[in-house]
Order: structure tokens, then sequence, then C-alpha cells
């Protein structure tokens, strides 16, 4: 009758999921993505700042947590790993 969702609707929602597992096996194993992250020092800082925004939903929200991440990849030098060239 009316466009709101019903209750059992609701519930059958997706849940949020990080990144999708291969295999139950190699859970412990870092994937591409992971080790992309490690390789740049700036790991735990990536991860308080993507846990910020899972919480809050906002980045705006999460400047603290950006500028330890940016201060961490200038540090780290990684300035040059993101450099763009035009050709």
């Amino acid at each position: 009758m009316g466009s709101t969702p019903s209750k059992e609707m609701e519930s059958k929602k997706p849940e949020a999921q990080s990144r999708p597992q291969t295999s139950p096996v190699d859970d412990d194993e870092p994937d591409e993505w992971d080790k992309r992250i490690y390789s740049t020092g700036c790991a735990d800082e990536n991860t308080k700042l993507t846990d910020c925004y899972y919480e809050k939903k906002d980045w705006r929200l999460c400047k603290d947590e950006m500028e330890r991440f940016r201060q961490c990849w200038k540090a780290q030098g990684n300035e040059k790993r993101t450099d763009m060239k035009d050709n």
C-alpha cells in the first residue's frame, strides 16, 4: 500500500563487508591490497583513517586521522610513488 519497506525486507539487507576473501585457508596471508598498504609504511594510519570513516560515514569528521595519514605518507617519502607525469 505505502512505499515504506516492511520489517521483513529491512531484516534482509546485506551486511557491509570489507574485501571478499578467496578462501578461509589463506585468511592469514596478506593480499595484494594489504601488501601495497604495508609497503607505504603507513598501514596503521590507513587503518585508523578507514575505521574512522566506517564509524562516522563522513570524511569531514576524520580530519585528524587524515592529517596523521598525510604526515606519515610525506615522512615515508611516498609522494614520489604517486607523482603523475604528463607524457
